[in-house]
């Protein structure tokens, strides 16, 4: 069935068929991959918990392992530690009945922003959500810290941190590097301000854990630095790319190998992107290619300039499939893209079957249009 739409600045209807994918997908076998979910909110910006966890059992459903608490959440920008520490909680719960995968972000946004502090207590801070983390089964994503890059004073002071708490890890940790695209506040992370400097501090840190690296979750939308890293880490090393413009020629990889993914893209194109790596695993580039290619235009509209606004497109998508009763976010955060870009979000995930059932999320595209007319 074929829902029809007309959209403010487009002179003829949209018309979205249903699209073609199946509603659930194995994991995939030749690719570990993660989406980062999002948190869904009720329209006085409290945490609507049911919604949250049915977006969470979509991912799975589809293959994907969830990371849980990352900045896709909120992290410093909306969802509190207090909340996250119950996030985890309730997000690991519900892995475990399902026996699917879930890795949890580790940070120190306990420590208000703005502060200075010791490196002492940076430490102190990772170690305790490190702790709650473990302690709840999930793998740990060691994430970039704010207060760790205004204190930090030289790559030492990353290396003798990253490496006290991967002593204290009881299995490999996935090290999430994440560029200033995505948190201005980041400048200079690993003790350099330009990639190559920064690279050598984290190879650094991935020879020095022994075996404790499960990988590094690269975030900063630069292939070229993406494959540079990979060529150079270890054998059994994986390279997580986060980069949510070229994730499709990443993942496919080529004779240099490939990269995994754990993205926050795979949140807005679950199903064919789910359905696309079931066809690389049955080697089917050309398939892969295609299907994967047709998510990539979507996934560079919700990630475009001002980058950390992309929350804002992964909360939208999932109110118009259904996932959610309201579009609304932790902080208001809903309001910080414009109605002509969220347009164009509905339109691109249209052509490349994201939206999961064309009716309910044309129905909604006309109230969220109508009620932008009132305002």
């Amino acid at each position: 069935m074929t829902a029809r739409i007309r959209l403010p600045g487009r002179p003829e209807p949209l018309d979205i068929p249903d699209p073609p994918w199946a509603r659930s997908h194995p994991a995939p076998t030749s690719r570990r991959v993660f989406a980062a979910a999002h948190v869904a909110a009720f329209p006085d910006g409290s945490i609507d918990w049911e919604s949250t966890a049915r977006f969470r059992d979509h991912v799975w459903s589809h293959g994907f392992g969830v990371a849980e608490a990352m900045d896709t959440a909120q992290r410093g920008m909306g969802l509190s530690w207090a909340q996250a520490r119950e996030l985890i909680s309730r997000s690991a719960r519900q892995a475990a009945d399902r026996g699917a995968a879930l890795a949890c972000g580790v940070g120190t946004d306990q420590l208000a922003g703005g502060g200075s502090y010791r490196l002492a207590e940076i430490t102190s801070a990772y170690e305790e959500q490190l702790d709650h983390v473990q302690s709840s089964g999930a793998q740990v994503i060691l994430m970039a810290s704010r207060a760790l890059a205004v204190t930090a004073r030289s790559a030492g002071d990353y290396l003798n941190i990253y490496g006290y708490l991967l002593r204290q890890a009881d299995r490999p940790v996935i090290v999430h590097w994440l560029g200033e695209a995505f948190d201005p506040q980041l400048h200079g992370y690993w003790g350099a301000a330009d990639f190559t400097g920064a690279a050598a501090t984290v190879l650094d840190l991935v020879r020095q854990a022994g075996g404790k690296v499960d990988g590094i979750k690269l975030s900063v939308l630069d292939a070229g630095h993406e494959v540079a890293l990979r060529r150079q880490l270890p054998p059994g090393v994986r390279l997580y790319t986060g980069d949510d413009f070229h994730y499709r020629e990443l993942i496919r990889g080529g004779p240099d190998g490939h990269s995994d993914a754990l993205l926050g893209a795979f949140a807005a194109v679950t199903a064919p992107a789910a359905e696309a790596l079931q066809a690389l695993d049955a080697g089917d580039t050309t398939r892969y290619d295609a299907v994967m290619g047709q998510t990539t235009a979507l996934s560079k509209k919700v990630f475009e300039e001002p980058t950390f606004h992309y929350k804002t497109g992964i909360a939208f998508l999932a109110w118009l499939n259904g996932l959610q009763p309201y579009f609304a976010m932790l902080d208001g955060f809903q309001g910080r893209r414009a109605a002509g870009h969220l347009t164009r979000v509905f339109e691109l995930a249209a052509r490349c079957g994201a939206l999961l059932e064309p009716e309910l999320a044309s129905h909604r595209m006309r109230q969220y249009l109508g009620a932008g007319s009132r305002r």
